[in-house]
Order: structure tokens, then C-alpha cells, then sequence
């Protein structure tokens, strides 16, 4: 996703009515996003221009800093649900991916709006606190190219891996079927 397509995006987003009317299931007050998709695909442009477009202060929280490794996207989807939009003082933990351990702690602003992006963000249970729930979808040719392009060699000897990580999560909770938006490649 191109930076020009994704702020068209999320300027689009920004327009939808009700989104920043809050759901009254969480500690949350404020509007809670969701943005999911396989590696590659476009989310963190997509979080990135809605975020600097948002009027106002926004958390962004990526799970690319909580992921505990190769192996975590199941490990990050109930990181989100149990730490963040089910706590009932939201926080998040840092996986420092050199020494492959967790870290500190970084508390999250129930008051403000919060955007979560990542692979596995968009489960079952995390749709149903979340007030905009969004999936990006590219083809697998194109999101392989950029995944690689963006990461190289850190990321190449583990696409299968990742990718069976993902197969398995949509098999399990179908997230493009939870989505109020879906975002395909134009």
C-alpha cells in the first residue's frame, strides 16, 4: 500500500459516522480499531495515516513489539484481548526480538483512542471490544515481495513459518468475516 492510498484510506475512515462513538463493553470510553491482515499486506501504513490524521491524541500499538517471536502471533492476539481491551488497567509488553525476551511494560490510556495493528489483532473475542474492526487483503505474490523488500534477510528464512501462523488464525476466527471495512489492493 502506497503512503498516498493508505492516508486516502484512512481519511475515508476518519469520515465513517459513528466512529467515534465508543463501546461501553470495555474501560475504553473512547474509539478502539482494529486493523488486521497477513504479513505484507499494508496494515502498519494504514495504522501509521490514520493515526497522524486523527483529531487528536491516538495510542498506536503495533504487535510487531509484542509478538514473542517467530512463533507468537496466537501468543499476541490473547496478549491484546487480556492485557489491553479486557484489563482493567490497559497495558501492553515489549518483546525485545535480539535477546528474545520479554521487557517492560507500557501502560495504555484508557481516555485516549487507541488503534491496535497486527497480524492476529482482529480474533473473535478482541472484535467484540473493539468499536471499527478493519482487514487488509493483497494478494500473496505482492505481500510476500514487500514483506521481504521491507525486512530481508531477517525475514526471509521465516515466511513459511509465519505464513502456516496465519493460515491457522484464519482458519481459526476468519477475521475478513468480523471486519467492518475490508481494504483490498486497488
Amino acid at each position: 500500500m502506497t503512503v498516498k492510498v493508505a492516508e486516502e484510506r484512512a481519511d475515508a475512515l476518519l469520515s465513517r459516522p459513528g466512529l467515534f462513538t465508543a463501546s461501553a463493553s470495555t474501560v475504553f470510553r473512547v474509539p478502539v480499531v482494529l486493523i488486521d491482515g497477513r504479513s505484507g499486506s499494508g496494515k502498519s501504513e494504514l495504522a501509521t495515516a490514520l493515526a497522524a490524521r486523527w483529531p487528536g491524541p491516538v495510542t498506536l500499538v503495533r504487535l510487531d513489539d509484542i509478538y514473542p517471536g517467530w512463533d507468537g502471533l496466537d501468543a499476541a492476539t490473547t496478549h491484546v484481548h487480556d492485557h489491553i481491551l479486557a484489563a482493567a488497567e490497559p497495558r501492553w509488553q515489549r518483546h525485545d526480538w535480539i535477546s528474545g525476551l520479554s521487557t517492560e511494560w507500557t501502560p495504555v490510556d484508557p481516555t485516549v483512542p487507541l488503534i491496535v495493528e497486527g497480524a492476529g489483532s482482529l480474533s473473535r473475542a478482541n472484535a467484540s471490544l473493539a468499536t471499527l474492526r478493519i482487514w487488509v487483503e493483497l494478494d500473496d505474490a505482492t505481500r510476500k515481495e514487500r514483506a521481504l523488500a521491507r525486512d530481508g534477510d531477517t525475514y526471509a528464512p521465516h515466511w513459511e513459518r509465519w505464513a502456516t501462523q496465519e493460515r491457522a488464525f484464519l482458519a481459526r476466527e476468519n477475521p475478513r468475516s468480523l471486519a467492518d471495512v475490508v481494504f483490498t489492493e486497488p
